[in-house]
């Protein structure tokens, strides 16, 4: 499906394997748990996806490299939160955020990627300012804002090892 060998190849397993790793972090923050090995894969997976992203040949600044960029920023929010600040006070909830911000952009450019890449998808809504491209986007954003607030407000800062 896709050739790993490639610079796009390497980016788009990394950004599947982001989605993949970054479902169970997201779960054990509703669970006040933290899955060190998954966020740390997690993490590392999203990381690479946003700077892969960079490397990728073009001539101008891209939507893509901005949702990057903002990524990059959000994950480096994320690993302050929980590294330097050892989710003290507000930074507990900023931590919970990051992980689901960071989730929410791979799947929000994993989305963009279906109706560009799939057929079937893609006679839905050609552009993105087709009215089932903004749906579907529309569903996602409400979805993640709302796993967002749980996550923030069920996460507390014990750090217990998920069982």
């Amino acid at each position: 499906m896709f050739d790993p060998t490639t610079l796009v190849g390497f980016h788009t397993w990394l950004s599947l394997i982001g989605i993949a790793t970054g479902i169970p972090v997201v779960a054990a923050l509703l669970a006040n748990q933290v899955r060190a090995g998954w966020t740390a894969a997690f993490l590392i997976t999203a990381i690479g996806t946003s700077v892969t992203g960079f490397l990728l040949p073009f001539t101008m600044v891209l939507p893509s490299h901005i949702v990057g960029g903002i990524a990059l920023a959000v994950l480096a929010a994320a690993l302050a939160a929980r590294f330097v600040f050892r989710l003290a006070g507000l930074w507990r909830g900023i931590y919970a955020a990051c992980l689901v911000a960071s989730l929410y952009l791979l799947v929000f450019v994993g989305v963009a990627q279906a109706f560009a890449k799939i057929p079937a998808l893609n006679a839905l809504a050609p552009t993105p300012a087709d009215p089932a491209f903004g749906a579907a986007q529309g569903v996602v954003l409400v979805l993640f804002g709302a796993i967002g607030f749980l996550s923030v407000r069920h996460f507390q800062p014990t750090l217990r090892p998920a069982r």
